[in-house]
């Protein structure tokens, strides 16, 4: 199959970017998004061209890496996975496939389709832990924790950090990734003791990068490809209220 990709092309952060677009051939409907890109760029390679500059890790939707706008979508016209697991079968052949990078202020474009989603690390950095002593690992039943609340730590742990959120929000907003952290550390024991200081932390290291504000919208959890839902940003929520009370 072959494709006409519209693709961000930006030199560095500081250059003006712009779209260009490419014809790739011999792609099969079994390739993932990724392959087709590399495909593109060998051939862009061949014809003396520069590359396209896009990001990737693991490349089986564990890393987050991949995190792409693909025809409005983030992450692409498929539900719950990252755009490496996103499948040229969903794009019909001669289709015109526009790719770009996130688009958020907090997310600033490095080049092309890289952006830097340090921010993220930063917010992580701020309370996004538990402090213990290291050594042999406990037996497993040693702590107790009821089935459910394990089960939906487990499930907000299951947040990659690939930014779909905050792009798909028109708020550019992190409270799912925020909220996604802190739930799955206020669920269990272990994250009880510094659970009031960690609250306060990430939320307050969110708002000074520059994310904006939730209004509830829903778009964060209908494009997570973890799908991570709202009820965690309520359990943000009242977890930041009882740090304030607790002031």
């Amino acid at each position: 199959m072959e494709y006409d990709v519209k693709v961000w092309r930006q030199r560095n952060a500081k250059a003006k970017g712009h779209f260009e677009t490419y014809h790739v051939t011999d792609v099969e409907e079994d390739a993932s998004f990724l392959e087709m890109l590399d495909i593109l760029n060998d051939q862009l390679i061949r014809k003396g061209v520069e590359p396209i500059a896009f990001d990737h890790d693991c490349r089986e939707g564990i890393c987050g890496a991949c995190s792409l706008y693909v025809d409005g979508r983030a992450h692409g016209p498929d539900d719950q996975v990252t755009t490496c697991q996103l499948f040229m079968r969903h794009f019909k052949p001669g289709a015109t496939i526009t790719v770009e990078p996130w688009r958020s202020s907090a997310f600033p474009v490095i080049k092309d389709l890289v952006v830097d989603r340090s921010a993220f690390d930063k917010i992580l950095q701020a309370g996004g832990f538990i402090s213990v002593r290291t050594g042999a690992a406990q037996d497993a039943n040693t702590i107790l924790i009821p089935h459910d609340k394990a089960e939906d730590s487990m499930d907000a742990a299951a947040c990659v950090g690939c930014g779909a959120c905050v792009a798909t929000c028109k708020n550019g907003s992190a409270m799912l990734f925020v909220a996604a952290r802190v739930s799955s550390l206020a669920l269990l024991p272990q994250g009880k003791p510094e659970a009031a200081r960690r609250a306060r932390a990430m939320v307050a290291k969110m708002d000074e990068l520059g994310f904006g504000n939730c209004t509830n919208t829903r778009a964060c959890e209908m494009e997570c490809p973890k799908h991570v839902t709202i009820d965690h940003i309520a359990r943000l929520n009242r977890e930041y209220l009882k740090a304030r009370f607790s002031e």
